[in-house]
């Protein structure tokens, strides 16, 4: 069981890894008006992206006993980096 949701977190990362790579991509051809706002929306997301990945890594190393009680915190960390991904949506 831990492996299969380690696995799938470890999907959304990297989906949102590439969603960052976009709005970095998105902000360096940005004018100077727009480049700023880019780089607050990413920069945003960007904390948010690492966030999750520390819980992930902490639940990675975790023994089975921990894992479920560690699993809300990434669910809490991941919900944040939903969350600010969804006010940033694609162009």
């Amino acid at each position: 069981m831990k492996n299969a949701y380690v696995a799938k977190m470890e999907a959304e990362l990297n989906g949102w890894s590439a969603r960052l790579k976009e709005l970095k991509a998105k902000a360096e051809k940005a004018t100077a008006q727009g480049r700023i706002e880019y780089q607050k929306k990413l920069e945003a997301s960007k904390l948010k992206h690492d966030a999750a990945a520390r819980k992930l890594a902490e639940l990675k190393s975790a023994g089975e006993d921990k894992w479920e009680a560690l699993k809300s915190g990434v669910e809490s960390a991941w919900n944040e980096l939903r969350s600010e991904f969804d006010k940033n949506p694609k162009n």
